[in-house]
């Protein structure tokens, strides 16, 4: 309930106020994903027609009852004549006659055996609504890891933007000095230009920059179902639960990589609705070998007829039957559909075992991304420190006039690609975080919903 208030609240906020700012968070966007995503709410409407499907065939194995009942009405009218018997003319008279008629009858039918037809449509029908409901939750699980994505990605553009903006500021400072000591014949009219291209190149990043922010975050809002002209921010700054992430080994915890694989086996939803979806082919089969079996049913009659309503049920029929229908030939159409059956089955199987090796595939190549991942955080946080460090000793060897414009550019140079490989390598290290939780199958959305 209390989740329900505030989603509707978001998009009261995200609907109602538009010429306002509405900040989303990363739970925020998560929300509005699980209620919107199109796929994920088909899906669960097909859950409604399985469910419909598991009943259905709980309803073969119970009889079948129907009532009818009739009434009629006849009116019959005979013209007067006359008519000879041995020559002598008799007159028949007009003759008008009316009957009514009424029958109410009960019949029950039942099937005994159809070759265990009934048995296997009852399982395939549970291994549907079963492969469906998990199916489900792991489109939610694959919304939420695409959220993620999207939001961090849109994170990452952001702060970007800000390594950008802050250089401009710096290349703005350092080309009033150099103009001033220009003025003043301490710099030369190159080191005033090359600071001048310099400057516009920092802004022509910006402008750059900005463009990737604004496709990051139409890829997000397109993702949400959001307007994309909406006026919208979001959290830029880490969360307490993000910085934990940054300071966390999560190598160590994922060591034994390939014991988890199994597991992976056991957790992930999308492979044992697989299962489920093979099973129901291994049911499909044993539906379609019924069609060699002899088929008994039997039936169950009460009837009633009378010219008088009020006399109807005064004579009554009883009825009992079995129907034993004994196949012989079918033009091997019962082969035919054993095997389309089967051919089905052995295709989910391949899919079945194709899943298995691209669950392998993704745990390994996320666990290697993830240790490339911590290997590029720490390397990128030592050279930003190191570029700093750098650039410092380099602008005060300039400001002094010991060194050369052309090295204070090039340490800057580095300075900003340390930044932007620490920014990324941050938001990468988030992302994987969640990534290889997805991939084993254990991440948690219920913290979302």
């Amino acid at each position: 309930m209390i989740t329900n208030i505030k989603f509707f609240l978001v998009i009261f906020l995200i609907s109602g106020l538009s010429f306002a700012q509405t900040k989303i968070t990363l739970k925020d966007a998560i929300q509005l994903a699980l209620q919107k995503n199109t796929i994920l709410n088909q899906a669960e409407n097909n859950i409604l027609s399985q469910e419909s499907g598991v009943t259905a065939a709980y309803g073969n194995f119970m009889p079948s009852l129907s009532g009818f009942a009739s009434w009629g009405w006849d009116r019959n009218e005979q013209a007067g004549s006359i008519r000879y018997i041995n020559g002598i003319p008799f007159n028949i008279p007009k003759i008008t006659s009316e009957t009514r008629s009424y029958i109410a009858s009960v019949n029950s039918d039942i099937t005994l055996f159809d070759g265990l037809s009934n048995i296997a449509n009852l399982s395939a029908a549970n291994n549907n609504l079963n492969s469906t409901r998990l199916y489900v939750e792991f489109l939610k699980q694959q919304t939420v890891i695409n959220t993620i994505t999207r939001y961090y990605n849109l994170m990452t553009q952001i702060a970007l933007l800000k390594v950008r903006e802050e250089n401009v500021k710096k290349q703005e400072i350092n080309f009033k000095t150099i103009e001033e000591k220009n003025r003043l014949g301490a710099a030369t009219l190159a080191d005033l230009y090359q600071q001048q291209v310099e400057l516009g190149n920092a802004e022509l990043q910006v402008i750059n920059q900005n463009l990737e922010v604004q496709k990051a975050k139409n890829n997000l809002l397109i993702f949400l179902g959001l307007d994309v002209t909406g006026n919208y921010t979001f959290e830029t700054d880490f969360t307490l639960r993000e910085e934990s992430i940054l300071t966390t080994d999560l190598e160590s915890d994922y060591k034994n990589i390939q014991e988890r694989i199994s597991d992976a086996y056991n957790n992930r939803l999308d492979y044992k609705s697989k299962l489920y979806e093979l099973e129901g082919s291994i049911d499909q089969i044993t539906m379609a070998r019924s069609g060699h079996f002899p088929r008994l049913t039997g039936s169950l009659g009460f009837s009633s007829y009378s010219n008088k309503f009020d006399e109807l049920f005064k004579s009554k029929t009883y009825s009992v039957g079995l129907n034993l229908n004994i196949p012989i030939f079918s033009g091997f159409s019962v082969s035919n559909r054993v095997q389309i059956a089967e051919v089905q089955s052995m295709n989910k199987e391949l899919e079945v075992r194709e899943l298995e090796r691209k669950i392998k595939q993704e745990i390994n190549e996320s666990y290697l991304s993830l240790i490339a991942a911590k290997k590029s955080l720490s390397v990128s946080e030592k050279n930003v420190k190191a570029a700093e460090e750098r650039l410092k000793i380099e602008q005060e060897r300039y400001n002094l006039g010991s060194g050369k414009l052309l090295d204070l550019l090039i340490a800057n140079s580095s300075y900003i690609t340390a930044q932007t490989d620490y920014v990324n390598a941050q938001y990468s290290y988030i992302i994987i975080s969640d990534q290889i939780k997805y991939y084993l199958g254990i991440l948690d959305i219920n913290k979302y919903e």
